[in-house]
C-alpha cells in the first residue's frame, strides 16, 4: 500500500511545537501498518530536540541520525525552553520505546538484513553521582536484594531477540533486533529517585536519572562492537501513581501562570524523543573477596619484583596515560577521539592532526563541542589529572633495613658515610576505602589483589589495628608510612602492615 504524506518542512515544524503531532501520526501509520516496519527513510526525520546547551556542533543539529527512539511518556510542562526535556515514570510500570530506522536510502548498507544489538542504561544524569555509581548501586543491591533496577517486558515487546540481563549488571539489559522490521521494547524501572537522595527529614526531592541506549553492529568476528548510534533522555521515577500525580501537579501550576511566563516554558508532549550522546563508557569493577584473619609467619617479597603465586596471575599495570601528540595523524588523532569517547565529534574534525586539535583553545573547544563535552575534551588533550583527595608514601621494611645495613658496613669499613637514603613510592587515593588501598599496594607489589588478606595499622605499644574506611578517610596528606608483610593462613595471600 502506497501512502502520501504532506509534510510541514523541518523549520515549520519546530516553530510551530508540532514535533510530538507529527510522531503520533507516525504512530498511528505504524499502527495501520501493522507488523511492517517502522521505517522513517521515506518521510521527514524528527528534528532532534535542543538542549540548554547542546553537546553537537551546530551544523549537526538537523541531521538525520540513522535511529530514533521514542518513549511513549508524555514530557512535564514544567521545563524551560531551552532545557533538556523531563520525563516522569512510575516504578515498575511497562513504558513503550519504539525503535525507529531512521537511515536514507543507500546509508550503513552493511547492516540491511542483519541484525543489531541494542544495550539499554538507567544511569544517574548528576555528575556528583555518576562519579560514585558503583557505590550507588551495590547499596541498592544490598537494600533490595534480589532486585533488578531495568527489566524488560518481553511478552509486551515486539520484534526484540536473545533479550538478556546481566545479574551482575542491575541496571542494563540488552538485546538484538532488525532495523527493518517492526520493534517496540517495553521497559520496567524498578528503582524510584528518593532513594538515591541523602535523607533528611522527610520530602527530599528526588534524583533525576537518564535512559540512555547504545546500538552496535557486528564486527568481522561476529561480535557487536561497532558503535552505530546512543541516544538519552532525562527521566524521574515516582512511586506507582506518583508519575501521574507530579505530572497533574506540574500542569496546574503552569495554568496558575501569566501568558507571558507560559512563554518561557515547553508545551507537553505525548511522547518523549532520545537526543543523540556520547556513547556509555564501559567500566570493570574490581570486587575484592572477605579476608581471612591474622597469623604472625613472616614474608619476603619485594616491591616490583611480582613474587607472586604461579597459581595467580600477577595483575596487569595500570593503563597508560592516552594523550594526543603534536606528531599524530589525523588518522591517529581519530583513533585518539574513538578511545576516549569523543566519537560524537570525530566527523567533525576529520582532517584534524594531532597539532591542529592541540592548537585548539578552551573556548574554541567549548564552541564547537558545547560546555561539557568541550570541557571534557579540552582536558583530554591538555592531559590535565584530577589531583587526588589522598596521597600518602610508602617504604617497604626489607628494602628500609637493607639500606641500614649497607650503611652501617659502610661506616665500618671506614667509607665516609652519606645521609641515609630510603626509596618510597606513592600511592594516591580517590575513594578512600581500604578496598581502593589494597588494589594500589597490589599493583606496587605487582600480586593479585585477592593475595592481599589485610591490611593493618600498626598502634601503640605494637598493637595492630585493621584499617577501615573511616581510618583512611582520616588519614593526613602525605604521610608516611613503612610496609612489613606477614604470611596469611593460606598460601597464597599475605598480611600487609603500615608502621
Amino acid at each position: 500500500m502506497a501512502w502520501a504524506l504532506k509534510l510541514p518542512l523541518a523549520d515549520e515544524v519546530i516553530e510551530s511545537g508540532l514535533v510530538q503531532d507529527f510522531d503520533a501520526s507516525l504512530s498511528g501509520i505504524g499502527q495501520e501498518l501493522g507488523a511492517g516496519a517502522y521505517s522513517m527513510s521515506d518521510v521527514l526525520a524528527l528534528p532532534i530536540f535542543k538542549q540548554e546547551e547542546s553537546n553537537l556542533p551546530p551544523e549537526n543539529e538537523n541531521k538525520i541520525l540513522p535511529f530514533q527512539y521514542v518513549l511513549c511518556a508524555a514530557t512535564s510542562p514544567a521545563v524551560k525552553l531551552h532545557d533538556e526535556t523531563l520525563t516522569y515514570l512510575n516504578q515498575g510500570q511497562s513504558y513503550e520505546i519504539r525503535m525507529l530506522d531512521n537511515r536514507k536510502i543507500g546509508e550503513l548498507p552493511e547492516i540491511n538484513g542483519k541484525l543489531v544489538k541494542s544495550i539499554f542504561r538507567v544511569v544517574f544524569h548528576d555528575r556528583r553521582l555518576q562519579y560514585t555509581e558503583h557505590q550507588q548501586l551495590e547499596g541498592w543491591r544490598w537494600n533490595r536484594p534480589g532486585d533488578r533496577i531495568l527489566d524488560i517486558d518481553i511478552p509486551m515487546s515486539v520484534g526484540i531477540i536473545d533479550p538478556r540481563a546481566n545479574p551482575t549488571q542491575l541496571n542494563t539489559v540488552e538485546f538484538l533486533w532488525d532495523p527493518s522490521k517492526r520493534t517496540s521494547v517495553f521497559i520496567q524501572v524498578h528503582c524510584i529517585s528518593t532513594e538515591f537522595t541523602m535523607r533528611k527529614h522527610g520530602g527530599e526531592k528526588g534524583v533525576p536519572f537518564r535512559v540512555q541506549i547504545d546500538t552496535f553492529k557486528e564486527n568481522e568476528n561476529g561480535e557487536y562492537t561497532e558503535h552505530l548510534h546512543s541516544a538519552s533522555c532525562q527521566i524521574k521515577v515516582f512511586k506507582p501513581k506518583g508519575a501521574d500525580r507530579k505530572q497533574k501537579t506540574d500542569r496546574e501550576k503552569m495554568e496558575k501562570r501569566t501568558p507571558h511566563e507560559k512563554e518561557k516554558y515547553q508545551p507537553s508532549y505525548e511522547t518523549t524523543i532520545l537526543t543523540e550522546c556520547s556513547p556509555w563508557p564501559e567500566i570493570t569493577y574490581v570486587n575484592n573477596a572477605p579476608s581471612p584473619g591474622f597469623n604472625s609467619s613472616h614474608s619476603s617479597f619485594s616491591i616490583g619484583e611480582g613474587n607472586g603465586s604461579p597459581n595467580h596471575q600477577p595483575e596487569p599495570p595500570p593503563p597508560i596515560t592516552d594523550n594526543l601528540l603534536p606528531t599524530s595523524t589525523p588518522q591517529e588523532a581519530q583513533q585518539w577521539l574513538h578511545r576516549n569517547r569523543f566519537s560524537t565529534f570525530s566527523r567533525l574534525f576529520t582532517n584534524f592532526s594531532g597539532a591542529d586539535l592541540l592548537k585548539l583553545t578552551r573556548e574554541d573547544v567549548i564552541q564547537i563541542c558545547g560546555p561539557a563535552d568541550g570541557i571534557r575534551l579540552f582536558n583530554a588533550l591538555k592531559g590535565r589529572m584530577v589531583r587526588p583527595r589522598l596521597t600518602i608514601y610508602v617504604c617497604q621494611e626489607s628494602q628500609q633495613a637493607r639500606d641500614q645495613q649497607q650503611q652501617q658496613q659502610k661506616h665500618e669499613d671506614g667509607e665516609a658515610a652519606n645521609v641515609t637514603f630510603f626509596v618510597y613510592h606513592a600511592i594516591y587515593l580517590e575513594e578512600l576505602t581500604a578496598a581502593e588501598l589494597t588494589e594500589k599496594i597490589a599493583q606496587l607489589f605487582s600480586i593479585s589483589s585477592r593475595q592481599i588478606s589485610q591490611i593493618y595499622k600498626q598502634g601503640p605499644t605494637g598493637i595492630h589495628v585493621l584499617i577501615s574506611n573511616e581510618m583512611i578517610q582520616n588519614f593526613q596528606d602525605e604521610s608516611c608510612f613503612v610496609l612489613d608483610t606477614m604470611k596469611a593462613e593460606t598460601n597464597d595471600s599475605y598480611h600487609i602492615i603500615l608502621k
